[in-house]
């Protein structure tokens, strides 16, 4: 078998891990050359579809590659992580600047704090979907991290869908907040419309995490009962402004769409005809 070109091992180093896998069972020489290449594993980042199988085992295998000199070490929704792996996994990597772990419900608040009290080199943490982020909890990590010198506005369209490439684009040093409504530690998204400040209401009062404002699942505007604003009715019982409801393809049958968010689960849902039939039309129809 002819020896792949060297351009290829210049790109390994950018490729997702889940494709990155895949290249290591190409061929002998590809898998040696991603194994013993360091600098393909100094950033760690363990997303979909790889985030259900990750488990403590696969974890610190990955992260021994790095050889003591992980930078970035993300865990997208890995439920299986404990709090005893990533501690070893920090402790042996004491270089790491941006830990991300949202939505880990195995790890605790009290892990987190460890990891940044330990980490002295730690810029960025990302921890919505912990469970149990106590006020407490938040001042204390803000003591381990840089100040950031301007809040960026979080707008809720922009992070329905968790992402590593969405939560590198926000820069604050933590992503969490204590919410102006609820008190609860959470992301605290802003409002985009433009009319807020000229309406009765101010900007302030559109902000507050996802249970307490609702808003559109499209552009991330606030929803109030104070609205006109007629709403698009939407086959996953979202909310959807009329705007972004209009852009969207619709149910032949109850002229209904999916938000953006499960918009997905249009693709599996063609008739005959190539129209787009939601899955209550399909059912109703097979009776």
């Amino acid at each position: 078998m002819e020896a792949p070109h060297e351009a290829l091992f210049l790109v390994l180093a950018y490729l997702p891990l889940h494709q990155l896998l895949t290249m290591s069972q190409v061929s002998k020489t590809l898998h040696d050359a991603i194994n013993s290449d360091v600098l393909v594993w100094l950033h760690l980042v363990v997303e979909n579809p790889l985030n259900l199988r990750l488990t403590d085992d696969t974890l610190m295998r990955f992260a021994s590659k790095a050889h003591g000199r992980l930078h970035t070490l993300a865990l997208l929704n890995c439920f299986n992580i404990t709090d005893d792996c990533l501690i070893r996994v920090i402790n042996a990597n004491l270089l790491l600047t941006k830990l991300y772990v949202p939505a880990c419900t195995g790890l605790t608040p009290e892990i987190i704090l460890a990891a940044a009290k330990t980490l002295t080199k730690l810029k960025q943490v990302k921890i919505d979907g912990i469970y149990n982020l106590k006020q407490e909890h938040l001042l204390e990590l803000t003591h381990y991290l840089p100040q950031t010198t301007s809040r960026e506005p979080k707008f809720y369209h922009k992070f329905q869908i968790r992402t590593f490439q969405r939560l590198e684009e926000d820069r604050s040093s933590i992503d969490v907040e204590e919410c102006p409504k609820c008190k609860e530690v959470k992301l605290v998204f802003d409002c985009p419309r433009e009319t807020c400040t000229t309406m009765k209401r101010s900007v302030v009062a559109c902000r507050g995490c996802s249970n307490c404002i609702t808003r559109c699942e499209g552009c991330g505007k606030c929803i109030s009962d104070e609205d006109d604003e007629e709403l698009g009715e939407t086959i996953c019982n979202d909310f959807l402004c009329l705007d972004c409801w209009l852009r969207l393809p619709k149910c032949s049958h109850c002229n209904k769409s999916y938000c953006p968010t499960h918009l997905d689960q249009q693709l599996f849902h063609f008739s005959i005809s190539r129209d787009f039939v939601c899955l209550s039309c399909e059912m109703k129809q097979s009776r």
